[in-house]
């Protein structure tokens, strides 16, 4: 009986935690009191089913819940990681061209700068030249923690530099869209980027090389409506919003609901705009394999050896 008792006997009410400030031996703290500190960017919320995820093993997963598979956004630099051979081996393109001001918006430097401190990056896209299994490429990946990923005059110069270089030296273009769209701040010019990058997407079509657009979330509006949608292979991560107007505009539009699902890579892939849904996982992968079956066989040094 004196195990029984030993069992429901009431329990103290202080537990030993170790804290920044105290040594083990005296960081007893009662229950409800404040709690020991957790240094940030240890844990996460999943955005796709609100689970708590160890920071540590999502970027392990490459940033897909494991509970959920929830594609989490990437920014541009993890995007080229991700999938290049060797991330220390890519030839960044174009990295001192930044925006300008052209409509004098106000605020608009001091926001750019913002963004710049918070990404390493002078707008929304990194663009270079890398390996993806063994084969070279042009790789442009936009980055939606800058701006939203919104095209403007930079990105859509970049871009159409991009598809230039990969002209000349006879490569393949790999890009990875994430966007809401046109940057409101430099009006026209930025609808300008429209035209120029679909121009440069027709040119590098001209000269029979291949390009390979993947779609993440999100890909909409101008970016979608321009050179995001003309890839020889049409590819997205599961779950990616893709489309050109948002649900909002669309519902106010029509003036009833939509579904939804309506612009989920999974419906527009069933309506035939989309070629390929792969999940992150299977990207480098899936890439590899487009590349070699399009790419003229080069053998490498090591085989022909």
């Amino acid at each position: 009986m004196s195990k029984f008792r030993e069992i429901f006997r009431a329990r103290s009410r202080y537990v030993k935690v170790k804290t920044t400030a105290e040594s083990p031996e005296a960081s007893e703290v009662q229950e409800g009191a404040s709690k020991p500190e957790v240094p940030d960017g240890v844990w996460t919320k999943c955005q796709g089913c609100g689970a708590t995820l160890y920071q540590k093993e999502l970027a392990h997963n490459l940033y897909v819940c494991d509970k959920c598979q929830y594609h989490h956004k990437v920014n541009a630099r993890e995007r080229i990681r991700q999938v290049v051979d060797d991330a220390d081996e890519f030839i960044e393109l174009d990295s001192d061209l930044h925006p300008a001001n052209p409509l004098n918006f106000p605020g608009y430097e001091e926001k750019m700068a913002g963004d710049f401190e918070k990404t390493g990056l002078r707008d929304a896209i990194l663009s270079g030249v890398g390996t993806i299994g063994d084969v070279p490429a042009v790789i442009v990946a936009m980055d939606f923690f800058f701006r939203g990923g919104s095209m403007g005059s930079i990105v859509g110069e970049k871009i159409v530099r991009a598809f230039e270089c990969a002209g000349e030296e006879g490569l393949p273009v790999i890009t990875f869209a994430a966007s809401g769209g046109a940057r409101m701040q430099e009006g026209i010019f930025s609808l300008m980027q429209m035209q120029k990058t679909v121009a440069a997407v027709e040119a590098h079509n001209q000269r029979g090389l291949l390009y390979v657009s993947v779609l993440t979330d999100p890909t909409t509006a101008g970016v979608f409506g321009s050179f995001a949608s003309l890839g020889d292979i049409n590819v997205a991560e599961p779950g990616a919003t893709v489309g050109f107007a948002g649900p909002r505009v669309i519902e106010e539009t029509i003036r009833r609901p939509i579904p939804s699902n309506l612009q989920k890579a999974e419906t527009v892939f069933e309506h035939g705009f989309i070629d390929l849904i792969t999940p992150r996982s299977e990207m480098r992968n899936t890439l590899i394999r487009l590349l070699r079956f399009h790419t003229p066989f080069q053998p490498t040094a090591a085989m022909v050896d």
